[in-house]
């Protein structure tokens, strides 16, 4: 027997015994999200969250400061947005100043927004694009990151992420930069 053979057949010998995973049900949380949870972590993470009624005032928020390219996934969120984008492999939206997209559900606990490609229809919008906007119903925010797993299920689409304010990172000497790796900053339009 090689030595190989010899350090593999003991770790073989020496495995633990199966055990029962640990029961989460504690964790489970039956009552519907709370927005104003959700809207408090949102902010401290950098985010911002205003409250809508209809999709018309997304533009409206914008009117002040619009932006000169964007890209909106129900082109009723932004009437006037960029129409030709969702062909090519995301190279076409490197000048994107705001992408509006939707999300399918937001986690109270965290402030994260569940999306997947049927949202996006590109992978990378949402990383590429300087500023992200997400369009997301107070009926869909969950107390829990386990409420949230439970509610996705198995995978339905190839791609799915989770997005928590805007992109920051900070190095030993505590200096804090947004946008380093992806939009610079996080809006979040709530529907009732």
């Amino acid at each position: 027997m090689s030595s190989r053979e010899t350090i593999l057949a003991a770790i073989k010998g020496n495995q633990p015994a199966p055990e029962l995973l640990p029961d989460i049900e504690g964790f489970r949380n039956i009552a519907p999200g709370d927005a104003a949870a959700f809207r408090k972590v949102v902010e401290t993470l950098g985010g911002e969250v205003i409250d809508i009624v209809e999709y018309a005032d997304i533009k409206k928020h914008y009117a002040s400061n619009a932006p000169a390219l964007v890209v909106a996934v129900n082109p009723d969120f932004y009437p006037g947005a960029l129409t030709e984008w969702q062909t090519g492999d995301g190279r076409q939206l490197e000048q994107v100043d705001l992408a509006i997209v939707p999300g399918q559900l937001g986690v109270a606990e965290n402030g994260a927004v569940w999306v997947t490609e049927k949202e996006l229809v590109v992978r990378v919008l949402p990383f590429i694009a300087q500023h992200l906007a997400i369009v997301l119903s107070a009926s869909t925010i969950l107390p829990t990151m386990h409420d949230a797993y439970d509610h996705i299920g198995g995978p339905e689409t190839g791609f799915g992420v989770f997005i928590a304010g805007p992109s920051k990172t900070a190095d030993i000497e505590q200096s804090l930069v947004l946008g380093a790796h992806g939009a610079k900053s996080l809006t979040i339009f709530l529907l009732p």
